[in-house]
C-alpha cells in the first residue's frame, strides 16, 4: 500500500512539473527593426555565445522566413508579426498614409482622442486604435481574464504600440528631442509608474562615445569605415568612427537625445529599460503567463542613414547581440532557464546602397517621385482635357480624384487602366496593379499576391506600382526598405526556450506564422483576423 501511495505521489509530482514545464512564466516577443536574415550568417563568428548563437544553437531556426506582403515597413511589420495576419486585415497599411476620406496623411498609431503621460506635446498622442483586429498579447489577455501583464518596449512607439495590441497592461516608447524620456499615452495609464520617473533621470549617461566594439581592422564583414555610400550626422565632417553622442546631441540637426536612437546605443538603452520592466513589474511572476514585446529600433535608424554594408551596421548588431545576451541571462537568474520562451524576428529587410551597387555593376538606381508625377499629370491632361484628376501620390499609390473623374463623365476603372497602361512605360516601374484588379483577382503567386495582402480597400489608393529590384525613392546615401523582393522580405525567425525544440527548417515560413504559433504554444485563440498557421514543427 505504502508503495502504491509513493507511486501516487510520484506520478502526481510528474504531472505538476509537466504541467509547469507546459506553461512558460513569461513570453518575450523581439522585433529587430530592419534585420535582413543574412545578418545571422554574415557577423555569426563574432557573435558571443549568449545571444543570437544561444537563439540558433538551442532554439529553432526557420531559415527561410518571408513576408507574404507589401510593403515591408516599421508599423505593418509589428502589427503583422503579431495580428497573424496581413494589412488587409488588420488596416495598418504604412508608417503614414494618404487617408481619402479626411484628405490629410495620418499616422500609423495617431490618436487625437488620448494625451500624452511623460510628457507635455501633442506629438505623443498615440495608441493602437488604428490597427483593426487583435494580436496575440491581445488573445492572452482574454484568455487569462485580463490577469496576464503584457508590456510594450520600443523606442519607436509603433513599435512598443501596435505588438502589445488594444488591452495591453502599458506600452512605453522614448521621446528624444528635448526631453530625453520614457513615455506612454492616456490609452495605458495617466501617470508614469515611478520606475520609469526612476529611469528617466539617466538619459544623459547614453550620451556616450560610440566607437567599434572590436579593433576596426577585424571588421572584414562590411566595407571601408569612411565611403561616400553613407550619411553623415550633421556636425561632424567626415562618416567614421568614433562618434561623441554628447557632443552631437548637441548640433541642431540631431535633435538632442535623438541622437541615440540613431547609434547602437539605443539598443544598450532599450535592454536596460527592458529589464527595469521585467523586474519592477514582476513579469513572469503571476500565476498565468506574461508577455513582453520588445522592438529593438535603433538597427533601423542606423541602416537608413549608414547602409547595409557600413561597419557603423555590423557594430550595431555586434553590440545587440551582447544585450540579447544580457538579457537573456537575466531571466535565467530571475525566472530560471526554460522558464520562458522566446521568439526573435524583423519587421522588413534592406537593400542595399544602390549607389554602391551601381559601382559593381549590379542594376539599381533612384526613383525620382515628382518627375514620375509630373509626367504622369502631363499624360492624363492630354488624354482628358483637364486636370486635378491625381489627389495623391505616396507609399507607391495613385490616388485619383473619383468626383473630378465624375464630373468629366469618365469611368473610374477606364481611368486607372489608362494610368496602368501608361506608367508601366515610365523609367523604373516594373509591374503596376489597379484597385479594380486588386479587388476581383485572387492572385495566388509572385508580386501581385503580394500587392493584394498588402492592399486595403478603404485605405489603399486606385492603381499601385512596383519599382524594379535594387531602385529605390531615397537619398542617395543609406539603404531603404518596402519592397516585395527578397532583401525586403527575407527575415530571421528564431524560437528558443519553454516548449520549443532544437532544429532549423528550410521550409517556406511567413512572418503571419508567428502569432498563430505563439497561440497554439499557450494554449489560447488566434487573434481574430489571424489568416497564418501555427508551425507545430517547432514544438518538442
Amino acid at each position: 500500500m505504502k508503495k502504491y501511495l509513493l507511486g501516487v505521489i510520484l506520478l502526481l509530482n510528474v504531472m505538476f512539473l509537466s504541467a509547469q514545464e507546459s506553461q512558460p512564466k513569461l513570453v518575450v516577443g523581439i522585433v529587430v527593426d530592419q534585420m535582413r536574415y543574412d545578418y545571422l550568417t554574415r557577423f555569426q563568428d563574432k557573435y558571443v555565445d549568449g545571444g543570437f548563437n544561444r537563439l540558433l544553437n538551442e532554439g529553432f531556426n526557420c531559415k527561410n522566413n518571408h513576408y507574404n506582403y507589401v510593403p515591408t515597413y516599421t508599423g505593418p511589420g509589428h502589427a503583422s508579426i503579431f495580428t497573424g495576419t496581413s494589412p488587409m486585415n488588420h488596416g495598418i497599411i504604412s508608417n503614414t498614409w494618404y487617408d481619402k476620406f479626411s484628405d490629410k496623411y495620418v499616422y500609423c498609431a495617431s490618436d487625437e482622442s488620448v494625451k500624452s503621460v511623460g510628457v507635455n506635446t501633442e506629438k505623443e498622442q498615440m495608441s493602437p486604435n488604428r490597427m483593426k483586429t487583435t494580436s496575440v498579447a491581445d488573445q492572452l489577455r482574454l484568455h487569462t481574464q485580463m490577469k496576464s501583464k503584457v508590456i510594450g518596449i520600443a523606442l519607436k512607439d509603433r513599435g512598443a504600440i501596435l505588438p502589445a495590441g488594444h488591452s495591453a497592461s502599458a506600452a512605453y516608447w522614448f521621446r528624444g528631442r528635448e526631453d530625453g524620456k520614457w513615455i506612454t499615452s492616456t490609452h495605458y495609464m495617466n501617470e508614469l509608474p515611478k520606475w520609469v520617473t526612476k529611469f528617466n533621470k539617466n538619459a544623459d549617461q547614453y550620451l556616450k562615445q560610440w566607437n567599434t566594439l572590436q579593433p576596426i581592422k577585424e571588421y572584414i564583414e562590411s566595407g571601408s569605415d569612411e565611403n561616400h555610400f553613407e550619411g553623415a550626422f550633421k556636425g561632424k565632417e567626415n562618416v567614421s568612427f568614433p562618434y561623441d553622442l554628447k557632443q552631437l546631441s548637441k548640433v541642431k540637426g540631431n535633435k538632442g537625445y535623438d541622437v541615440i536612437k540613431a547609434s547602437a546605443i539605443g539598443n544598450e538603452m532599450t535592454t536596460d529599460f527592458a529589464i527595469e520592466a521585467i523586474k519592477n513589474e514582476q513579469l513572469g511572476q503571476n500565476s498565468v503567463t506574461d508577455f513582453l514585446t520588445l522592438s529593438y529600433s535603433s538597427t533601423d535608424y542606423v541602416g537608413h542613414q549608414f547602409g547595409v554594408n557600413s561597419v557603423e551596421v555590423q557594430d550595431t548588431y555586434l553590440r545587440l547581440d551582447r544585450d540579447l545576451s544580457r538579457l537573456f541571462h537575466f531571466l535565467d537568474s530571475d525566472l530560471g532557464k526554460g522558464n520562458y520562451t522566446v521568439f526573435l524576428t524583423a519587421d522588413h529587410g534592406a537593400v542595399q546602397v544602390p549607389n554602391y551597387l551601381k559601382s559593381l555593376k549590379i542594376p539599381a538606381g533612384y526613383f525620382r517621385k515628382d518627375d514620375f508625377k509630373k509626367q504622369l499629370k502631363e499624360a492624363l491632361k492630354k488624354k482628358y482635357q483637364t486636370t486635378g484628376l491625381i489627389k495623391n501620390v505616396s507609399n507607391n499609390q495613385v490616388f485619383l480624384n473619383k468626383e473630378k473623374i465624375r464630373m468629366i463623365d469618365e469611368d473610374l476603372d477606364d481611368v486607372q487602366e489608362f494610368i496602368a497602361q501608361t506608367i508601366i512605360d515610365f523609367k523604373h516601374i516594373d509591374k503596376v496593379f489597379t484597385a479594380d484588379a486588386l479587388m476581383n483577382t485572387s492572385f495566388t503567386t509572385g508580386i501581385g499576391k503580394l500587392i493584394q495582402n498588402g492592399f486595403h480597400p478603404k485605405h489603399s489608393g486606385d492603381v499601385v506600382f512596383v519599382l524594379e529590384p535594387s531602385v529605390i525613392s531615397y537619398p542617395e546615401t543609406g539603404s531603404t526598405h518596402g519592397s516585395g523582393n527578397s532583401y525586403d522580405t527575407h527575415v530571421p525567425l528564431l524560437f528558443y526556450g519553454n516548449g520549443i525544440k532544437k532544429g532549423e527548417t528550410y521550409q517556406k515560413t511567413e512572418i503571419i506564422d508567428v502569432a498563430p504559433t505563439i497561440s497554439a504554444l499557450l494554449g489560447i485563440s488566434f487573434p481574430n483576423g489571424c489568416s497564418g498557421k501555427p508551425l507545430g514543427f517547432v514544438f518538442k
